[in-house]
C-alpha cells in the first residue's frame, strides 16, 4: 500500500463539537487537494460521546480511544508512531484548516531541504491574526516571567524578545518555536529526533520538540503567505481543571532538562513567589480565617507538589 503524502494527527478530549468541526474542515480540504491524506484521531478517554459521533460521521478517519487521559505528549506520540505519511502534521482539535494551506506547507518543505518543520498563519474567529510564535525560553525569561520583576517593569526587553513583540507575524520567516496547534514536520525529522518528551504532560512539549529539531540541524519556518488556520484559542486547555498546576510542573521539568541546576533553582524560586502571591491575594479577599486557611493550604499544597 502506497504511503500517503500527509498524516494528520489530532488529539480529542471532551471536544466533540470542535473536533467534528475540525474534521469537517479537513474533509473540505481533502476534496480539492492534490495531496493524499491520512487522518489519525486519538481520543484521550473523553467522557462525552465523542468517539461514537466521530466514528459515525467520519468513517474515513483512523480513530483510536485511550482508556485514560494520557496527556498531550503521550497522545501525540501514539499518533506519530501510527503515522505513515511523508509529512506529519500535528493539528489541534480546536482548528479549521483553510483549503490550500497544507499544499503550500508541503511545497515549501519540498523546496527547502534544510527546513524540518513549518507552521501556518493562525487567525481568530473574527479573522484577526494570532501572534503565536515564541523564542525559546532561557534563564533570563525564567527570572522575569510572572515574577516581581515583570510586575515592576511589565514592558521589558527580555519578555518582548521572548514573545517576538519585535515582529507582527506579517511575513514568512525562520522562527524558534511555532505554535503546536498546527505544526508540520518531515518524517525524517521525527525519525531523527524521536517522540515528544513524555514527562512534559501537557505544556512545553512542543517547545522541547522544536528545540531538539533545531539542535539536530533543521530550520523551522512560519509561513504567513498562502496559509490560514482558524484557531479557537484556549478552547482545549481551558477544559483542564489543573491548568496552572500542570503548567508550572511542566515548565520546571523543561528548565531542569535544558538548564540543569541553575534553571531548576530559578524556576522553583519563581513558583514560590507565585504561590505566596496567591496566598496574599486570598487573604485580602477572605475575612473568615478558617476559609482563608482552607484555600491557602490548597495553594501551598499544589505548590509543594510542583516543587517536589
Amino acid at each position: 500500500m502506497t504511503a500517503p503524502d500527509l498524516s494528520i494527527v489530532m488529539l480529542s478530549w471532551n471536544t466533540r463539537d470542535l473536533t467534528c468541526a475540525a474534521l469537517d474542515a479537513l474533509r473540505r480540504c481533502a476534496e480539492v487537494s492534490s495531496l493524499t491524506y491520512e487522518i489519525i484521531v486519538l481520543d484521550n478517554a473523553s467522557d462525552d460521546d465523542s468517539v461514537a459521533v466521530i466514528g459515525e460521521r467520519f468513517p474515513e478517519v483512523r480513530l483510536y480511544r485511550n482508556d485514560e487521559n494520557l496527556g498531550y505528549a503521550r497522545g501525540v506520540n501514539q499518533g506519530l508512531e501510527l503515522a505513515t505519511g511523508r509529512f506529519i502534521c500535528l493539528l489541534g482539535s480546536d482548528t479549521a484548516v483553510r483549503p490550500g494551506t497544507f499544499e503550500h506547507m508541503v511545497d515549501f518543505l519540498d523546496q527547502h531541504e534544510d527546513v524540518g518543520g513549518v507552521a501556518p498563519r493562525l487567525v481568530n474567529p473574527d479573522g484577526s491574526p494570532q501572534r503565536a510564535c515564541m523564542r525559546f525560553p532561557d534563564l533570563k525569561v525564567a527570572l522575569w516571567y510572572d515574577t516581581w520583576l515583570e510586575e515592576r517593569w511589565p514592558k521589558n526587553r527580555v519578555l518582548d524578545h521572548y514573545h517576538y513583540r519585535d515582529w507582527i507575524h506579517d511575513e514568512d520567516r525562520s522562527v524558534d518555536q511555532p505554535p503546536g496547534t498546527c505544526f508540520m514536520v518531515r518524517r525524517e525529522v521525527y525519525e531523527a529526533v524521536g517522540p515528544m518528551a513524555r514527562r512534559l504532560w501537557l505544556f512545553f512539549n512542543d517547545v522541547d520538540w522544536s528545540l531538539r529539531i533545531r539542535k539536530a540541524g533543521w530550520d523551522i519556518w512560519y509561513l504567513h503567505q498562502n496559509t490560514e488556520v482558524l484557531h479557537h484559542l484556549g478552547a482545549s486547555t481551558s477544559r483542564f481543571a489543573h491548568f496552572p498546576f500542570e503548567w508550572h510542573k511542566n515548565r520546571l521539568h523543561y528548565y531542569r532538562k535544558h538548564y540543569h541546576i541553575f534553571g531548576t533553582l530559578i524556576v522553583k524560586a519563581a513558583i514560590v513567589y507565585v504561590g505566596l502571591r496567591e496566598v496574599l491575594k486570598i487573604r485580602r479577599q477572605l475575612e473568615d480565617k478558617r476559609e482563608f486557611r482552607a484555600h491557602a493550604s490548597q495553594v501551598l499544597g499544589a505548590m509543594g507538589r510542583v516543587l517536589i
